[in-house]
């Protein structure tokens, strides 16, 4: 099976200033007021269904003004711990654009903007994006979400000169990658890499090939062969190659690379949809997994991508238990920050109504 990446259906034949906008009437549709944590109902989404109903559109619209409530006026926000993580913002901005919002549009397209000014100063010389000393042992994570937040923002704002600091960023990617195993790790050195960092930056990559930038194949071709070697016998996925227990959250994560690299069906992608079938029950709530948002933020994603019953059902699982976490002021707590478990919980819950190229079949 080729791994080329795919640009989706017809996001390859638009501009990325077109790419957002396009068919999405409703992308004006959320008029937070500051300081306000409600949307008008009168403008919120009507295209409902059985799985994307009013009680879904009413608690994202409450979760990305409650986001919007703990900005900082410099594009980052309020938790102490983790409000400048790049990474978390770049969620937080992830958020907002599955939901069409326009940077620099309206009161929310501002606040998108804020984040996009504070992600790129953050891209040092070398490329590296991540904050120095605003960042866990694994900056690589602030960098593989943000430059998959440039990538997708990119094109969209003519006031955020994107594209020198997002070569940047792509450039260090596939300078770091490990050349033997073809992963990458916590820092940006080409050392032995764990499948979890490698997923972030393949989807990246992948970001950045569907936004114009050129992507060398055998980048892709070693970091799918990294992924592929990291399968256990039960269908799972291992965090590194030298071996270890198989674990939901990366078995998602490893699915979804596969099929942005292309592969849509095989041996590895069933035996990973049935052990997350087989897993789903133990995975249900952050009480039982502590990377509850993490988990489903990419199984969310593989079964989007996989479609039919499947993500009917999976999806109708995954809208009950976010719905029931969401606190009395919009957010979703997480161990990491609230920012964090509410933009996870945002862009899981959009997922049918996404407009996000990343996010698309």
């Amino acid at each position: 099976m080729n791994s080329r990446f795919r640009i989706a259906g017809a996001a390859g034949k638009l501009s990325r200033r077109d790419l957002l906008p396009c068919g999405l009437a409703m992308a004006h549709m959320l008029a937070f007021c500051p300081g306000h944590g409600e949307a008008q109902d009168s403008l919120a989404r009507q295209d409902f269904d059985d799985l994307y109903d009013r009680e879904v559109d009413q608690a994202i619209v409450k979760g990305l003004a409650f986001l919007l409530s703990r900005q900082n006026s410099d594009g980052t926000f309020n938790s102490n711990q983790q409000g400048k993580w790049v990474g978390v913002c770049s969620l937080a901005g992830l958020a907002l654009l599955s939901r069409g919002i326009r940077s620099g549009v309206g009161v929310p397209g501002q606040a998108l903007r804020r984040i996009g000014e504070y992600v790129l100063s953050q891209v040092q010389s070398s490329g590296f994006l991540s904050a120095t000393g605003q960042t866990s042992h694994g900056p690589m994570y602030d960098h593989g979400f943000g430059t998959l937040f440039l990538a997708e923002i990119y094109g969209t704002d003519i006031k955020l000169d994107i594209r020198p600091k997002l070569s940047a960023a792509v450039q260090l990617i596939i300078r770091t990658q490990h050349p033997a195993e073809g992963g990458w790790r916590y820092n940006p050195a080409p050392v032995e890499g764990d499948l979890s960092v490698t997923v972030c930056q393949m989807m990246a990559l992948r970001a950045a090939r569907n936004a114009g930038f050129d992507i060398p194949k055998q980048i892709i071709d070693n970091a799918v062969d990294y992924v592929r070697r990291s399968q256990n016998a039960d269908g799972g996925y291992m965090y590194q190659l030298h071996g270890g227990e198989s674990r939901f959250p990366l078995t998602a994560a490893a699915v979804v690379a596969l099929y942005n690299a292309g592969i849509y069906i095989g041996p590895e992608i069933e035996s990973a949809i049935k052990y997350l079938h087989a897993h789903a029950s133990s995975n249900a709530s952050p009480d039982r997994n502590s990377f509850f948002y993490y988990a489903h933020y990419y199984s969310a994603q593989a079964f989007w991508h996989r479609g039919g019953e499947e993500w009917k059902n999976w999806y109708l699982a995954l809208k009950r238990s976010l719905l029931n976490l969401q606190n009395s002021q919009g957010g979703w707590s997480d161990q990491n920050s609230v920012e964090y478990g509410t933009a996870m919980a945002c862009l899981i819950l959009n997922m049918p109504r996404s407009v996000l190229p990343i996010f698309q079949r």
